[in-house]
């Protein structure tokens, strides 16, 4: 029996519904993975954990670690400027 293309489209628009599906579950439980993985590394820094070490357990970019902290209220130091190559200061 052959199949008309309208049952084609039907079949393939089920599937982006299905993907599409799939897809926002996924960004649910990763928004929910992040909330506790921000709420365990503030925590973490409370205690007093090394703050590089916590940074690589989470395995989070520096900027990320100190932009969850300053936004939980924990006290980060002010980013500092480059520094110059000796090529730089001799200009």
């Amino acid at each position: 029996m052959t199949e008309l293309p309208e049952e084609r489209q039907l079949a393939a628009l089920r599937s982006v519904v299905a993907a599409a599906h799939e897809r926002a579950e996924a960004e649910a439980a990763l928004e929910r993975a992040v909330g506790m993985l921000r709420e365990a590394v503030t925590e973490a820094v409370r205690t007093g954990a090394p703050r590089g070490r916590v940074r690589e357990l989470a395995s989070i970019s520096p900027s990320t670690l100190y932009d969850w902290l300053g936004q939980a209220g924990i006290e980060v130091r002010a980013k500092r400027s480059a520094r110059k190559t000796k090529e730089q200061s001799d200009a």
